[in-house]
């Protein structure tokens, strides 16, 4: 949600502005670790619902925030001003709500709020780890230095992305296919079979048990069990429903943590999450460290990057180990999810004072897992679609014609 505010300093100034939340509740805790105190919050109505389905959607792709973050990174090193390069790369953004957060970021900057808690205003377009990262850099004086790693961090996490869709893209598009088609065929061909059956051989024919079972679920679609609407419709209706309500639940914390754990229990579902959730937490971890973050900070940061509340979880109890002094390899060696080679990389990695070369090294070597998982899926699915779809078709052509040609024989004779 969008919220405008009025906030007082410290020292009893008055700033006003708008900014991105989920609530005004975190509004308010984000305002206070700008050391701001909030007068008045208002939430910002929008127009009507149809402007919002069919006009420009609010979002930034990472092919975008990519092409900001280095340039953006490229301005700071040349010795360009902060709000000078902001304002210049307003002008020159393509996406129209990436220009809106711009102005208002350029405005913030002007005022003299840090970069970090410009951006934060902002979580559906910079994340919680992007945020952070800008801040240590802030703090360091290495701003485009650790925009740099943003930005190969942003390229690798929209790589990953791209591959798993278009892998799923095939399988997808072919389940949506046969589904439509097994509904149109239940709907529009199987009732006029049931009648050139009865014409042919009677009410009392006898029919192949798959053809039976194919008119007996024709027959339920059609029908109107539950009042005037007909069965099938009402169950679209159900499961509609059920979708909605399973939505809304898979989005609190506890709808999150039970959808992640029935995922990693998933044989070939796991291992892409853990391969992902691996490579992301070694890159992100590895440049938060680089960037001079504490590693209870950056295990906080990682955790709530990884996407996965199973693994987070995991991690805020590794933080707790470490906060009461032990090496955070301890805990990741007794990890149920993370394997040995990472403990024992990060183990190195202690010992040298190189914790971000050797993981940025797994993430290099993770993320080549996942490209050879993931195409080596695509590979094995799309022929298994075509078997399935062919079995299908084959059924289907079996149930309508089988009976019809034996029919037909009968009569004949």
């Amino acid at each position: 949600m969008q919220f405008t505010y009025k906030a007082t300093t410290k020292e009893g100034r008055t700033l006003s502005g708008t900014a991105e939340a989920a609530n005004k509740a975190a509004l308010v805790a984000l305002l206070h670790k700008q050391e701001l105190r909030p007068v008045v919050i208002k939430a910002v109505k929008h127009g009507r619902v149809g402007a919002k389905l069919f006009g420009p959607k609010k979002k930034v792709k990472l092919n975008d925030l990519v092409i900001f973050t280095r340039q953006l990174s490229t301005m700071i090193s040349a010795g360009v001003p902060l709000a000078r390069s902001l304002s210049a790369l307003q002008t020159d953004a393509g996406n129209p709500y990436l220009r809106e957060v711009l102005a208002g970021i350029t405005k913030d900057i002007e005022s003299g709020t840090p970069l970090g808690d410009a951006f934060s205003k902002y979580p559906n377009v910079f994340s919680e780890v992007y945020v952070n990262m800008v801040r240590a850099g802030e703090e360091g004086g290495i701003l485009d230095d650790i925009l740099k790693r943003l930005a190969t961090q942003v390229e690798q996490d929209a790589t990953i992305r791209k591959k798993i869709k278009s892998a799923m893209m095939y399988p997808i598009v072919i389940l949506s296919v046969t589904v439509l088609a097994f509904f149109g065929i239940m709907l529009f061909i199987v009732p006029k079979l049931g009648s050139i059956l009865s014409s042919l051989g009677g009410p009392n024919a006898k029919l192949p048990v798959y053809t039976q079972v194919m008119l007996n679920i024709s027959q339920f679609c059609t029908k109107s069990t539950f009042g005037p609407i007909p069965n099938l419709v009402f169950i679209m209706l159900v499961l509609g429903a059920i979708s909605v309500y399973a939505g809304r639940y898979v989005k609190t914390d506890s709808g999150k943590y039970k959808l992640h754990a029935l995922l990693l229990r998933i044989p070939v579902v796991k291992t892409v999450i853990l391969k992902v959730a691996i490579a992301r937490f070694s890159r992100t971890f590895a440049s938060l460290m680089g960037s001079g973050v504490s590693v209870l900070d950056a295990l906080e940061v990682t955790g709530a990057a990884l996407g996965n509340k199973v693994i987070e979880e995991e991690l805020k109890a590794a933080a707790v180990e470490v906060k009461n002094g032990k090496q955070l390899s301890e805990p990741i060696s007794r990890s149920k999810h993370f394997p040995p080679i990472v403990a024992q990389m990060l183990a190195v990695g202690e010992e040298t004072g190189q914790i971000d070369t050797v993981l940025t090294k797994i993430a290099d070597f993770y993320e080549e897992e996942v490209t050879v998982l993931i195409d080596g899926l695509a590979a094995i699915i799309e022929p298994i679609m075509i078997i399935f779809l062919g079995a299908g078709v084959g059924l289907i052509a079996a149930s309508v014609m089988g009976p019809i040609a034996n029919l037909s024989k009968n009569i004949g004779s």
